[in-house]
């Protein structure tokens, strides 16, 4: 346990990363696999991941995220991104990967098919695209933490040109939006930021026991 809270003590919102120093292929393998294991509402994985590698794509990214330097200079830069359709294909295509995978029939998976069909059935774009978010940042909190635990550095973002940054990388053509980024790397030792006490409220006051 004492590892875990360690973990979390030492990750903070990097704020200069060290621009020789890059993931390895295992790194990146096992981040990948972290983000693909990542719960969902229903099992449904509302999202996509992109990493963007082109160097001159994530400059002209920079100037849509106020000129932050953690988009040019962490070892990889990931987009989280939320699907813009909430509709019977994406509910089709978990099920039909839920038969491959667990050899489940048909008359096996219809109830619950069914259920979630429903749900998708009955929500406005709104709701969708707020529901999609909520689970994207499910995405956000457990890659961070599993960072945290490998020694790796990020930096989440929330403020960025989103409408730009779909643009730029062509995402409303793959059906998806960015929600969240996430700059990964290895911190800079001339960050500062690195060695500032966390500042976060005492446990009395966080929880209720009823």
């Amino acid at each position: 346990m004492d590892m875990i809270l360690n973990s979390l003590g030492w990750r903070y919102a990097t704020k200069q990363f060290d621009t020789e120093k890059k993931l390895s292929e295992d790194q990146l393998n096992t981040i990948k696999e972290a983000l693909r294991m990542t719960p969902s509402s229903f099992g449904l994985q509302p999202w996509k991941f992109v990493f963007v590698k082109n160097p001159k794509t994530r400059e002209k990214l920079k100037e849509h995220a106020w000129g932050q330097t953690q988009i040019t200079d962490a070892s990889h830069l990931l987009v989280l991104c939320r699907v813009n359709e909430v509709d019977q294909d994406l509910v089709n295509s978990y099920f039909e990967d839920m038969k491959k995978t667990t050899w489940a029939g048909e008359d096996d998976i219809k109830g619950y098919k069914d259920m979630v069909s429903g749900f998708a059935w009955n929500l406005d774009e709104t709701s969708a695209k707020i529901w999609a978010e909520k689970q994207v940042y499910i995405a956000l909190w457990n890659i961070m933490t599993v960072l945290a635990e490998m020694k790796i550095d990020s930096c989440p973002m929330e403020w960025f040109d989103a409408a730009k940054f779909d643009e730029i990388l062509w995402l409303h053509e793959k059906g998806i939006s960015s929600t969240v980024v996430l700059p990964i790397g290895f911190r800079s030792e001339d960050d500062s930021y690195a060695w500032n006490p966390k500042v976060r409220f005492e446990t009395e006051e966080l929880f209720i026991e009823m």
